[in-house]
């Protein structure tokens, strides 16, 4: 590794996770939701969950747990365009292993990743596929820098990225992502041919102005849906786009309001009937909400939005060889017509059973196989 990488331990003082805790024993709760039953969840997180949820934050949950996973894994930080980067960095002990960057998006964080690293790095079957693993924190992220300009939306992170792993050796990459690393990710394989071997998102984006002919059933419905995804449910990206720094001070502020404006999401782009915790463990949302509040970053973050909402070049083709997943439940599906007009070069299309935004944390173990289904096809059909 070049000698601007640096190895970072996560370590919060007692006095953080002190301050939380009072905090949290001190929070001002509004009166219960006027819905319920199937509809319980139809005005945001409803009071008894987010109240059980922040007693368990206070008295059940063990952050120190999370940092020593976080730790042995592998953590560095290194400076790229005058920005500190943080990312998780796991070598396979496989001669034959290739280099994989994966980015998470908006509200997640390399926490999305941390269960999966170690199988993606030294698989137990010896005929699978094995990567030196790199998890970036996004600019603005964990213990990335938080930008005090702008500029950094996700074409100058893209850039940044390569020089990341250029640093780190690699010269020649995998690349995948979903929400705002899908992006990214697609950026890369644009943008940079000469260093992305290839690609695997769970979020692909066709140019705009697309016609609805042809379209079968299906994937009217997934064009319909995705449309009214933008119109009714997404006001926290416009929100976050317009005025992050408003939303902000409430988010660093208050433990709570953190937790029910990550807890939102989850529970809503989880595929799941009521509740997100069916499918994903308090534990692993709270190592992801603790992540943001104990680095000062709901703001930040947000920033992300301002950035780059709706900012993907439409002339943006990809040339490389390409794997593309949908989720059923995921907030946006792309029709595979649609796919084409962007990604060339689509080498394997999968639509998963089940599973949403965060497939990682609610399906890891076929998140895990699907992405190195994806990734052995991209490497086999080669540039």
């Amino acid at each position: 590794m070049s000698s601007d990488v640096h190895a970072f331990e996560a370590h919060a003082t007692d006095a953080d996770l002190a301050e939380l805790r009072a905090r949290l024993a001190a929070t001002r709760l509004p009166e219960a939701e006027t819905v319920g039953g199937d509809r319980r969840w139809d005005q945001g997180v409803p009071l008894a969950d987010l109240a059980d949820v922040v007693d368990y934050w206070r008295t059940g949950y063990d952050w120190r747990s999370f940092e020593e996973r976080l730790n042995r894994i592998g953590q560095f930080r290194t400076t790229v365009d005058g920005l500190g980067i943080h990312f998780l960095h796991r070598r396979s002990a496989r001669a034959d292993a290739t280099p994989l960057i994966v980015t998470h998006g908006w509200p997640g964080s390399v926490a999305e990743f941390a269960d999966v690293v170690d199988e993606l790095a030294d698989p137990a079957d010896p005929d699978a596929p094995a990567f030196h693993v790199v998890a970036p924190s996004l600019p603005g992220f964990g213990y990335s820098d938080k930008p005090a300009t702008t500029g950094w939306g996700t074409e100058k992170i893209a850039a940044a990225w390569v020089q990341l792993m250029g640093r780190l050796g690699y010269r020649e990459f995998l690349a995948h992502g979903g929400d705002w690393g899908g992006n990214i990710t697609t950026v890369l394989g644009g943008r940079f041919p000469e260093h992305v071997l290839g690609i695997h998102s769970t979020f692909a984006e066709g140019p705009p102005g697309l016609s609805m002919d042809g379209l079968t059933a299906a994937e009217r419905r997934w064009a319909e849906d995705t449309r009214h995804f933008w119109r009714h449910r997404a006001a926290y990206a416009k929100q976050q786009a317009t005025r992050p720094q408003t939303i902000g001070y409430s988010l660093v502020d208050s433990p709570a309001g953190l937790l029910a404006w990550i807890l939102d999401k989850f529970a809503e782009w989880s595929d799941t009937g009521d509740s997100p915790f069916e499918t994903i463990s308090r534990d692993r949302i709270l190592d992801d909400v603790t992540l943001y509040w104990l680095t000062r970053s709901g703001a930040s973050a947000a920033r992300i939005y301002y950035e780059s909402h709706n900012s993907l070049d439409p002339g943006l083709r990809v040339d490389v060889p390409s794997a593309i997943t949908m989720y059923p439940r995921d907030i946006e599906k792309c029709p595979h017509p649609w796919a084409r007009e962007r990604y060339r070069r689509i080498v394997r299309w999968n639509e998963a059973g089940r599973g949403g935004h965060f497939p990682s944390l609610e399906v890891p173990g076929y998140f895990v196989e699907d992405l190195r289904a994806g990734l052995a096809a991209v490497l086999a059909a080669g540039r």
